[in-house]
């Protein structure tokens, strides 16, 4: 029998195909053969659960994740990202805002990066350029009050992709940013953000969906963003009613492109005793815009979906046996949660079928507290192969040190 080295290029190609994203680089260690063909493929990688990008280590500044599938954390030198708090993920890419409040996309995993301009004006009318220019890069401490944290959870909302930007030059990155949620967006070529004129009411998701941006506000008021002459948003679609809960209100909405159908998801929360709202169920709607009808949605079949700063994520879970089917995964969206039903945060997932919520994660798995996580999907056809460079530990321990 010949050596498992000496496998033909095209056999070594189809097995990397049937590979998730980690297990894709534990097969580049096997031998130089081996790491040139998982280096060279051009197979996306199988079918898998997102992962979620936690916080940064105060130590060591590496970037931790938690792969999902394995129920284990990933330690990732990630320079790019050092100091950067991330507030949106879509196509793969991340959105990142530094002490500056500055911001970049970047593939983790590719390295490949935009910088981006400085940021709208963040509160009032108060560039928050004028505020920070003299602040030195180690401050943690901001003017008027500010804490550095603050700052940058409170600078950028929402941030999505109209296309992978290693797919399509000629991509739309739209924000929600400032007290209000307002949108803004930039393409590459742009000197300056454009922010999108309209109501003074808060915003609380964007959508690119068939080829146009559609935002929700806090009223559950759609509306699509107008690029010509100046860009504006105008209301669309047919009315719909601010959802009457009586064991509690709405948290959240998200806009999600499921099929081909646009969806809105309601997330509602509730208090227990004095402690902050908590998540408790789901509601899905869709505004058919072509009928200008209303339809409740009850099932997704065997389909999950993950919900979160992040664009709308969706694993068939007959693909992959491991994801819960007719579920929507969900992680907190503020700062403050409760330490009531999930350990330290809101998040979990929730069963669309008996409406239950459970923890998707094993004891003891998250630290006592964690800062906004963003569900993720690696997007990494040309990522470094050495990325998993700790093996043996892959195999061995909860927590993974990588580098690249």
């Amino acid at each position: 029998m010949a050596a498992w080295s000496d496998l033909t290029f095209d056999a070594l190609e189809h097995i990397t195909s049937l590979l998730s994203f980690s297990d894709r680089y534990r097969f580049g260690a096997v031998c130089k053969n081996w790491r040139s063909v998982s280096k060279g493929t051009q197979h996306p990688p199988a079918p898998q659960l997102p992962w979620l990008v936690l916080e940064e280590e105060s130590e060591t500044r590496k970037r931790k994740f938690y792969s999902l599938s394995e129920d284990k954390h990933y330690s990732i030198e990630i320079p790019e990202l050092y100091g950067r708090y991330i507030c949106g993920s879509s196509h793969g890419w991340l959105f990142a805002v530094d002490i500056k409040i500055s911001g970049i996309i970047i593939n983790p995993f590719t390295r490949k990066y935009y910088e981006l301009p400085p940021l709208p004006a963040y509160h009032k009318n108060v560039d928050v350029t004028t505020l920070i220019e003299n602040v030195p890069s180690d401050c943690m401490e901001w003017p008027r009050g500010f804490t550095f944290k603050e700052m940058q959870t409170a600078i950028v909302f929402k941030a999505i992709l109209s296309h992978d930007p290693d797919e399509m030059s000629d991509f739309t990155i739209m924000i929600l940013f400032g007290q209000m949620h307002s949108p803004a967006f930039w393409r590459p070529g742009d000197s300056s953000w454009t922010v999108v004129d309209g109501p003074k009411c808060a915003m609380e998701d964007v959508l690119y969906f068939q080829e146009n941006f559609y935002i929700i506000s806090a009223m559950n008021v759609l509306y699509v963003v107008d690029f010509e002459p100046e860009p504006k948003l105008i209301e669309v679609g047919p009315q719909i009613c601010p959802e009457i809960c009586l064991e509690g209100c709405a948290l959240q909405r998200y806009l999600i492109d499921f099929d081909e159908n646009m969806i809105l998801i309601e997330r509602f929360s509730r208090s227990v005793g004095n402690e902050l709202p908590i998540t408790h169920g789901f509601n899905m709607i869709e505004p058919n815009l072509e009928e200008d009808r209303l339809y409740e949605w009850y099932d997704i079949d065997d389909y999950a979906i993950f919900l979160g700063r992040n664009s709308a994520i969706f694993v068939d879970s007959s693909d992959v046996p491991e994801c819960k089917k007719n579920a929507i995964y969900f992680t907190h969206i503020t700062e403050s949660v409760s330490p009531v039903e999930f350990g330290f945060h809101d998040l979990g997932v929730y069963d669309i079928t008996d409406k239950r919520i459970n923890t998707f994660y094993s004891v003891g798995i998250f630290p006592p507290r964690v800062d906004s996580p963003v569900w993720f999907t690696p997007n990494s056809s040309q990522a470094t192969p050495a990325l998993f460079c700790n093996y043996e530990s892959i195999y061995n321990s909860q927590y993974v040190c990588c580098s690249f």
